[in-house]
């Protein structure tokens, strides 16, 4: 794989755009017609609360929430469909249903809703990828994500602030990390820009290749007859390059 596969598309703007699209309308549904959409995000160690798996990343508290969540969720998910559009799907599907089941199992015992934990999947899913692949492009975009999103790695840590669920952004970030390790990293090689880099090039054809002999030292042509059949005379250097000098027939015939 290289750089020519890193190809925009109608997907690129498309997913994250219709996924925050769709939050808002399920938060203008909730404050439109007064739903309690709360007691369908995760309780912990509760059956009824395992319907907040499937649930909690599309319910937000207030605007605040809300906006909080769709900027990144829009930055994010573009730069995964770019970067990893075969990955995308399955990173998004296992990364909400996986880090939900984990904060199932951690959490308080108090609903746990927002898309922060699935931020959080992305954020290290892309991180530690883009580590993993090596590759200059991935591995500036994770530098890229520390810089924009390293501050939140304080929030994955109990008392830090009671009112957010650290439990789910936890959960988001190990399980976008765990993510990496099942996903194969692709080869990424830098594009062909040379005739030699080409898997077709034949040196021993090649008219520049030519000049060189088999350790790569410069192999100096034959020399050629002092008169080609036009009467051309040639003289050469003692290094053996030939510097053609022509001269007229009736010249020549006259000299003799």
């Amino acid at each position: 794989m290289n750089d020519s596969q890193f190809k925009f598309s109608n997907a690129v703007i498309g997913l994250p755009g219709l996924f925050v699209l769709f939050l808002w309308v399920i938060y203008w549904l909730q404050i439109r017609f007064d739903f309690d959409f709360y007691q369908h995000g995760i309780y912990p160690r509760n059956l009824e609360g395992l319907q907040g798996v499937l649930f909690s990343p599309f319910i937000h508290q207030n605007l605040d929430h809300l906006y909080n969540n769709s900027i990144p969720l829009l930055i994010l998910l573009a730069a995964l469909q770019y970067f990893y559009p075969k990955q995308t799907l399955g990173v998004v599907i296992y990364g909400i249903l996986f880090s939900g089941l984990i904060t199932w199992i951690i959490g308080r015992e108090n609903f746990h809703i927002g898309a922060s934990g699935l931020i959080y999947v992305l954020v290290s899913f892309i991180f530690f990828k883009g580590l993993q692949t090596k590759y200059y492009r991935l591995v500036a975009l994770s530098l890229s994500v520390i810089l924009l999103y390293g501050g939140m790695i304080w929030y994955v840590f109990p008392d830090v602030d009671q009112s957010i669920s650290w439990e789910g952004h936890l959960s988001g970030f190990i399980t976008g990390f765990v993510l990496t390790l099942f996903y194969k990293t692709p080869e990424y090689t830098k594009p062909l820009v040379y005739d030699w880099q080409q898997p077709d090039f034949d040196p021993e054809n090649d008219p520049f290749m030519k000049h060189f002999d088999e350790k790569g030292n410069f192999a100096p042509k034959p020399k050629p007859d002092p008169e080609d059949e036009f009467g051309i005379e040639q003289n050469y250097f003692t290094s053996n390059f030939p510097v053609n000098y022509i001269i007229n027939r009736t010249d020549k015939e006259e000299e003799n």
